[in-house]
């Protein structure tokens, strides 16, 4: 049964959204529709029909907001950041939807100056400022566009101790006051004053902005697109001069092509944007019926500027995908109260009256090799499976009556499927 507005929602709740209204928080575009991503009330406000969680509404970080976060993980060109609280909106220390709890800064994003691996100036645990500049597909943020931006606070990897900026080692910003460590962050103008920054901070110039590396700082860096691991600034306890673990190495040794990552180049689809119809690409297939959108149409539909017009012709052609990509790609059935006497042989003769047949399939134990009672029929068209539906379920076969739907893929079955074409 599907919600509409004043009724209560929990995640996975499925939502109708009428003609000319417009997606809002807690609610998602699927190929199966809309479905509600967190527990509340929906409601309609202008045009926009939202999810408002009871006493608030739902915290969401947008492009433009700044956020303080903590690094959750390292890649070779990206840290991850964990959301913990977005600045001067009212509940922004609230718990965040976990399809939005983490954001990825790019390591060209982290300061204005030449950083290899994204080890190189931040590490797990660091809390940082960023502003995040990409909401969709996932979230992204940057600590380069303003001084304040950075790491506020961060600990000694060797010992655990906080660590305090300095300057007394050329090319790196900040030591342990216990041991020997030194090394380099992205520091924000607030690092060592907490959230609130004096006007005299002098943080800012140490990230020493513009200025290239000398010769002894630039060996220690983690080039050729190491992984976090193997940059000796990433992981001080090995010592500056460490072995590489075997396993780091052979990934190494196997980069190849221009591709200095260790892994495939990322292949682009090319595709068209359902919303203004320009051409465009994307780092994964596109499904057919899915919003497929340009950067400018992402901008606005993210910043809240796209027209109710646009939004009401995109629907229109993501309805018409959706119906074009059933038709190509047929339907599964669920054929259940089959006859244990029953073989594929009798339900392709029963079911290819209708229509060309994909697969016929009947589930079996993986012990006994028996009958389970049940099978899956795939058919080459949508419309014939579905007058297979209509006329099968419920017939008499074998002496029993059919129990005939369209399939739900988490029913699964047995993994020694047959495929007859």
């Amino acid at each position: 049964m599907s919600a509409s507005a004043g009724d209560f929602v929990t995640p996975g709740t499925s939502v109708v959204i009428d003609d000319g209204l417009t997606l809002g928080d807690g609610i998602i575009s699927t190929e199966s529709g809309f479905l509600a991503l967190l527990s509340g009330k929906l409601v309609e406000n202008s045009g926009v029909v939202s999810v408002e969680i009871e006493g608030s509404t739902a915290n969401l970080p947008k492009i433009g907001d700044v956020v303080i976060g903590q690094v959750n993980r390292l890649n070779a060109k990206t840290a991850e950041i964990r959301i913990l609280h977005i600045e001067n909106k009212k509940g922004g220390e609230r718990g965040i939807p976990a399809l939005k709890l983490f954001a990825d800064i790019y390591v060209t994003d982290f300061v204005d100056r030449y950083l290899p691996s994204a080890g190189d100036a931040m590490r797990s645990r660091d809390i940082v400022r960023a502003k995040i500049t990409q909401f969709e597909p996932m979230l992204k943020a940057s600590t380069r566009e303003d001084p304040e931006l950075g790491v506020l606070f961060a600990i000694c990897p060797a010992c655990g101790k906080e660590l305090e900026k300095s300057d007394s080692v050329p090319d790196f910003n900040v030591s342990c006051p216990r041991c020997d460590y030194t090394g380099y962050r992205a520091l924000s103008s607030g690092f060592g004053h907490g959230y609130k920054i004096p006007e005299d901070t002098d943080v800012e110039s140490l990230n020493r902005s513009g200025e290239r590396w000398s010769s002894e700082a630039e060996k220690m860096l983690g080039h050729d697109g190491a992984r976090p691991y193997l940059s000796p600034l990433a992981d001080f306890r090995r010592g500056i001069n460490h072995e590489i673990p075997a396993s780091a190495a052979k990934m190494r040794g196997n980069n190849s092509g221009g591709n200095r990552s260790g892994g495939q180049r990322r292949e682009m689809h090319k595709t068209t944007c359902t919303m203004c119809s320009t051409s465009t690409q994307v780092p994964f297939k596109p499904t057919p019926g899915k919003p497929i959108r340009c950067r400018d149409c992402m901008n606005k539909v993210n910043d809240g500027t796209a027209s109710k017009e646009e939004l009401s012709a995109e629907r229109v052609v993501l309805k018409s995908a959706r119906a074009k990509s059933g038709e190509s790609s047929g339907v599964k059935l669920f054929v259940g109260s089959i006859s244990w006497d029953a073989s594929e042989d009798d339900l392709e003769k029963l079911f290819s009256t209708y229509g060309e047949l994909k697969e016929v399939h009947i589930a079996k134990d993986r012990e006994t090799g028996k009958s389970r009672g049940f099978a899956f029929i795939k058919f080459s068209n949508l419309k014939d499976g579905q007058k297979a539906v209509k006329e099968l379920d419920g017939s008499e076969f074998h002496g029993r009556k059919l129990s005939v739907q369209e399939s739900n893929e988490s029913r699964g079955g047995s993994n020694d499927r047959r495929r007859r074409k």
